[in-house]
């Protein structure tokens, strides 16, 4: 064989990692359970659009099997993009996680392989499930073809598109696992990284959009963010017609690739971002990682270099006042030892806060409409929700499993402290903590509703608009309810902490940090999610009941406070002028009644961990 052709085949197929981790993950029955449920949903998501798109009646024509085969298709393709978007994640944590044991490094760096080699192995032994996903419901897809309406061409383009999301994914994974920047509890934050910055981009789209900054007649199609998005590059393609691109040659240079060929974009894109990180990996990966290059032979970080510091471990720290637990003390004081964990929380207090203040300012001086103001002030709560949410599971999952994997948890044990004070404590640590986080979007709604409250600072037609009953009279609506904020805050801390003993409860009974950060998502969103649609449907469609439904999820409640005439609609039509007040009322009711339900599970679930402390924790001793 030629020696050229055999270092080809080094650097793919026949690469020694690649081959280990394909032939070791294989037979692993959870990713046997991970692509059986992929295509499980799938085939349902598909079979449920068919039916739902394809009118009753004895006869079904051809232009109605087309058009219902068109849009299952759209349903199926953004679905598979956003699944590789959940997966891809999941596979790669073992290139981060894999830093958490330096031997694993030390054994790989002693082979004769190249640096080319190690890198490229891991990035295609941990690709090629990915992929294989994707090649996996190729025939689905096909089958979309019978019913007409659907090209190959928008087939391979949302494969393309997938495959480039999949494969920038995995480049950056083996990019944080080579550089040894990032651990093993660092892969919630690199998941946390993927769907903020996909949250971000499509809503900068919709804004931009908004204001008719897009494509199209009316300024409401393709932008420069939408090449940065693979569901908004998808979404070009498969409606041109309400998303239009710009016509090829209107616009030359990047700018004209980007708006004409927003899928074309994202999948060059991606693979050139990709090919960089794998280079700068490559050059990284046997100097011992930017670890060893910024801190040096003495230990010491950069920044505390620069201050004429020592190590962290070689100073002094005066004795603290302990609280009466001391794991909550633990857990709220210790995770902010380092300077960039502060540096962290405190940023986004600060910046959360001057945002919220600089968007009433803003739309105070004309800059910004009464859409704009609404639709701003909405996507920064739910970021900031979203965000504190991922933080609390990431926080609470990690809290006893990390415990265990260093050994800590069998010192703690040696103690007089209890299961009820030792869990207790970690659950009012990681809410103590979070305390400072969770006062953000509640500020954020504070001010903006105090707005509204004093009538706009004597501009009354900002704090409020006209909103006709059908049949009725005509009242006023404030932009914001002014009660926004206490009612948010009466429902969210609970939530969160509902959210870390969820992760508390994973946490214990996994073996790993990995699987119960996993575990908690899962559980949490799900539910989440369930509670967020039924009270999504709920408050426009049930009188009265349906604003207090609204109060279960953080995401339904902000909607129906900051937009009560689109979301309340069914009981301030029904309830004639009072209706919107009705509505005000029965919003702070179920927020008090929704948090006193997310405290009975949170002090259910706490009981029956203290009673099972003993057996879970004998079971997985020795666990790493």
């Amino acid at each position: 064989m030629p020696i050229f052709l055999r270092w080809l085949l080094r650097l793919g197929p026949a690469n020694p990692i690649a081959v280990r981790l394909v032939q070791n993950a294989s037979r692993r029955s959870k990713h046997l359970y991970v692509r059986s449920a992929y295509l499980a949903v799938l085939i349902l998501v598909l079979l449920w659009a068919m039916l739902g798109n394809t009118p009753g009646g004895a006869a079904v024509s051809y232009r109605e099997l087309a058009s219902a085969g068109a849009t299952s298709f759209a349903w199926i393709a953004y679905l598979q993009v956003g699944l590789i978007c959940v997966i891809a994640p999941v596979f790669m944590a073992g290139a981060i996680a894999q830093e958490a044991n330096p031997k694993t490094w030390d054994i790989v760096l002693t082979t004769p392989m190249s640096k080319l080699e190690i890198v490229l192995g891991n990035l295609f032994g941990r690709l090629f499930f990915v992929l294989a996903l994707l090649f996996a419901s190729l025939p689905l897809f096909a089958l979309t073809q019978f019913f007409g309406g659907v090209p190959g061409k928008s087939i391979i383009n949302a494969y393309i598109v997938s495959a480039g999301a999949a494969t920038l994914v995995g480049a950056i994974a083996i990019a944080l696992s080579v550089s040894r920047l990032a651990g093993q509890r660092a892969v919630f934050t690199f998941y946390v990284s993927v769907v903020t910055y996909i949250a971000t981009t499509i809503a900068i789209d919709a804004w931009l959009g908004s204001r008719g900054m897009g494509m199209g007649p009316k300024g409401d199609g393709v932008t420069l963010v939408t090449a940065l998005n693979p569901f908004l590059a998808i979404r070009a393609q498969l409606s041109p017609t309400t998303y239009p691109s710009a016509d090829p040659g209107a616009y030359t240079g990047l700018a004209g690739f980007m708006l004409a060929s927003p899928a074309a974009a994202w999948s060059t894109f991606s693979i050139l971002i990709s090919v960089v990180l794998a280079g700068f990996s490559t050059l990284t990966v046997r100097s011992g990682g930017l670890r060893q290059v910024t801190q040096g032979a003495s230990g010491a970080p950069w920044y505390r270099k620069i201050f004429g510091l020592r190590g962290a471990d070689e100073e002094h720290r005066p004795p603290r006042t302990v609280w009466s637990n001391p794991i909550a003390w633990r857990e709220a004081a210790a995770r902010n030892a380092t300077l960039g964990r502060m540096l962290a929380r405190w940023s986004f207090v600060t910046l959360g806060g001057l945002t919220a203040v600089a968007v009433v300012v803003l739309y105070h001086t004309g800059t910004l409409n009464q859409n704009d103001f609404q639709f701003i002030i909405k996507s920064l709560v739910f970021t900031e929700v979203f965000l504190i949410a991922l933080v609390a599971l990431n926080m609470a999952a990690t809290a006893v499993a990390g415990e265990r994997e260093d050994g800590t948890l069998d010192l703690i044990l040696t103690t007089p402290i209890t299961p009820k004070l030792y869990l207790a404590g970690k659950m009012r640590g990681l809410v103590a903590y979070l305390l400072p986080l969770i006062a953000v979007p509640v500020f954020t709604l504070l001010v903006a509703g105090l707005y509204t409250l004093v009538g706009g600072l004597g501009k009354k037609e900002l704090a409020s608009y006209a909103y006709k009953i059908p049949g009725g009279t005509t009242i006023d609506v404030p932009v914001i309810v002014p009660e926004a904020g206490i009612v948010l805050a009466i429902m969210f801390v609970p939530f969160i902490a509902f959210c870390v003993m969820i992760g508390l409860h994973w946490s214990l009974k996994s073996k790993g940090t990995l699987s119960a950060v996993v575990g908690t998502v899962a559980v949490v969103f799900i539910t989440s999610g369930i509670l967020g649609m039924c009270g999504w449907a709920s408050a426009s469609d049930m009188p009265v009941i349906g604003p207090a439904l609204a109060t279960l999820s953080p995401a339904s409640l902000i909607d129906a406070m900051i937009s009560p005439v689109n979301r309340l609609d069914e009981t301030i039509n029904q309830a004639g002028g009072s209706g919107l007040a009705t509505a005000r009322v029965a919003m702070a009711v179920g927020a008090i009644v929704s948090a006193g339900i997310y405290i009975a599970i949170v002090y259910g679930v706490l009981t029956a961990m203290v009673r099972n402390f003993d057996f879970t924790v004998r079971k997985l001793a020795g666990t790493k």
